[in-house]
Parts: structure tokens; C-alpha cells; sequence
């Protein structure tokens, strides 16, 4: 199950807090942050009965990079951002609030020095039910590495995404952490897959279908054209999703502008024929439903759809199109979008609340 971690300047931590009164119904829940920066998550809505339940917990301090379970104090201490050990950049703190980072390079007197504050973390938490075995991958906003530990880890070590990594593999436009399984949506479209179990002496493997050519979306009809145009749609933002039978999906957003629907969502994956040599035709498929199957677009993962516990089938639940890399123009947008009838159901008690951002999780 995928889960939330908070990671701050000072000691990179992960805490799940107990609520003042725990909502009865088992529903997706959102945790919602009254900070701009989402540094602090200090209430839950629970959209079964419309009620938004305060935490005890103070989360002062902490940046929410993940979903997690809330109704747990289970603590789990990862190490210090500047613990990172790499072969090509290397992290130290500056001050109480300062992380820096530069690339290693002892013949340029004139190295560049990068300052990071809390904001610029993206990152994601992966941990097993079973044995509470975790996975932490995190990144500054928009630079070239990442980096990730796993349990029993002291320190992070370096996943670099442009430097030694093969051209079409190279950047990062999106991630999806599930299980040991890191899925990287690289800038030119193709996807790559790490393996972080430690079979490698890196700490990671990669797994990477050989695909000649990148993840292309198709061509619209004119007749396609047409509609979107009527309907005043502005494409906002691709991401990448993972299937609970590890099948990779582009997930493609339109802002819908005035509409009442407001967002429209496609789905495409990869025609199974691209690994044919021969082949020329790369255009993705779009897949017109997910069975019995949601998407937690915040997760980047389907989980099966459960009527008695409000998880609606062949639907996405969503806060906002970018997690991964805050676009100046995003904004909140919370709802759950069913692919069969491409309609969007709100939640208009939100409405009566104060807060900056929100995320969806499960509780378990």
C-alpha cells in the first residue's frame, strides 16, 4: 500500500497521526493541508457523511509528500537529507532551514550551488502491510537526480536520471512508486523501470523494456478536434499511472474551463505489438474503462473498486493534475471522475472549509 511521508530540512521523517474521533465508514478519505506549501496536514475529510475530523497530532514543520494512514501513531525516523551519497552530486545543509546541492566536479573552480527549501521536495512512500518494510524515492523539484532508501538504510543513495542513463531514458516528467517497482515517465516519453529491491550493487536495477520508439499519443480525428474545441478544452498536464497488474498507463488531463465537469481525463497505454521490431505503428491505445478498478491519481495506482467500503469502480479519484511537479498555473481540484460517463462528482461541503491543498488515501 502506498503511503504518505513528511520529510523536513532538519530530519527526514515519516509520521501517520491518531484523529480526535475516527470516521466510522471506511471511505477514501482526503487529507487536507491549511498551509499554501502543504507542510502541514492538520484534518481529514470524510466524503461518506461529509465531515471534516481535526487531528491531534502538531504537523509543524513537516512537508506531505505521499497518502498515508492517518489512524496510526507508528513512527518511522528515515535519515537526513544530507546523508545522501552519490557519484555525481553530493548534499550538505547550510544554516538550520538551507539544503544545497551541486554537481561533483573538482576540476571547476566555479561550481553552481543550489539552495532548497521544504516546497521544492516531491517524493513518494512505499510501505508493505505485511512486514512494514518501506521505500522512500524523493527529488528537488525539477533537478536531475533522485534519491531513495530503503528500511534498515542510514542513507539515501543517487538515482541519476540525465547523467549515465541511456538518451531516451533520460528526465523526468512524472513517477509512480509501487512496491520495489519505480516507474519513471522520462521527458522523451518513454518509460523507465527501476528495480529498488538491491539485487544490483547500485541498489537499483533497470528493468527496462527496449522499445524503439517512445509512448506517442494518437492522432484525433477531425471530428475529435471539433468537440474538444466546443468544448473549450486546454490540455494541462500528462502523468503516468500503474495498474494493479504493473501495466504502465499515460494519464492525460483537460481543463475544461467553465464547464460544470471542469476536467476531462483520457487514458492510453501501449499497443503489446511495439515490441515487435518490425513495427512502425507506435500510436498508444486508449483504454475506455478500468473494470473493477479505481485510480488514486495522488497514488499513481489502481486498487479494486469495493462498494461497501465507497471505492467506486471505473473511476478516478483526483486533487490536482500535477503531484509530481507543481505547475505555476495548477490549482485544487477535487473530485472523482467516472470514464464511463465522463462526468465529475464534487464535493460541495468542501466548500465550508479553509484549506490550501488535499491529498486522497486509503485507510487500512
Amino acid at each position: 500500500m502506498q503511503r504518505s511521508t513528511t520529510l523536513t530540512l532538519d530530519s527526514a521523517k515519516a509520521l501517520r497521526s491518531n484523529l480526535i474521533q475516527r470516521p466510522k465508514a471506511r471511505s477514501p478519505l482526503l487529507m487536507l493541508s491549511a498551509e499554501k506549501d502543504g507542510c502541514r496536514s492538520n484534518s481529514v475529510y470524510n466524503p461518506y457523511n461529509d465531515r471534516v475530523y481535526e487531528t491531534k497530532s502538531d504537523f509543524s514543520g513537516y512537508r506531505f509528500l505521499g497518502n498515508s494512514d492517518v489512524f496510526s501513531e507508528k513512527r518511522i525516523d528515515l535519515p537526513p537529507l544530507e546523508s545522501f551519497k552519490g557519484s555525481h552530486f553530493k548534499i550538505w545543509r547550510e544554516g538550520e532551514e538551507n539544503v544545497k546541492h551541486m554537481l561533483m566536479d573538482d576540476e571547476d573552480p566555479f561550481r553552481d550551488e543550489f539552495p532548497h527549501a521544504a516546497e521544492d521536495l516531491r517524493g513518494r512512500l512505499w510501505v508493505d502491510d505485511k512486514n512494514g518494510n518501506y521505500v522512500v524515492v524523493w527529488q528537488f523539484e525539477m533537478y536531475p537526480f533522485l534519491g531513495f532508501c530503503r528500511t534498515g538504510d542510514d542513507h539515501y543513495r543517487e538515482i541519476p536520471t540525465e547523467l549515465e542513463v541511456q538518451r531516451e531514458l533520460r528526465g523526468l516528467n512524472d513517477m509512480v512508486l509501487k512496491g520495489y517497482n519505480l516507474y519513471v515517465y522520462a521527458t522523451r516519453e518513454f518509460i523507465r523501470h527501476l528495480d529498488l529491491s538491491g539485487q544490483d550493487e547500485d541498489g537499483f536495477k533497470d528493468v527496462s523494456e527496449k522499445h524503439r520508439l517512445p509512448m506517442w499519443m494518437p492522432s484525433m480525428t477531425m471530428k475529435e478536434r471539433e468537440r474538444m474545441k466546443q468544448k473549450r478544452s486546454i490540455p494541462s498536464n500528462k502523468g503516468i499511472a500503474v495498474t494493479r497488474a504493473g501495466q504502465v498507463l499515460v494519464v492525460f488531463t483537460y481543463d475544461l474551463g467553465t464547464s460544470e465537469s471542469h476536467r476531462m481525463f483520457h487514458l492510453y497505454k501501449r499497443d503489446p505489438k511495439d515490441l515487435d521490431p518490425k513495427t512502425l505503428d507506435t500510436r498508444l491505445l486508449e483504454v475506455h474503462s478500468l473494470g473493477d478498478e479505481a485510480l488514486f491519481y495522488d497514488l499513481g495506482i489502481t486498487v479494486p473498486a469495493d462498494h461497501t467500503l465507497g471505492i467506486e469502480p471505473n473511476s478516478i479519484y483526483f486533487t490536482r493534475d500535477d503531484r509530481i511537479c507543481h505547475n505555476k498555473l495548477s490549482c485544487l481540484d477535487i473530485g472523482v471522475f467516472n470514464l464511463a460517463t465522463k462526468t465529475v462528482k464534487r464535493f460541495h461541503g468542501l466548500s465550508n472549509f479553509n484549506f490550501n491543498d488535499a491529498q486522497w488515501f486509503l485507510p487500512s
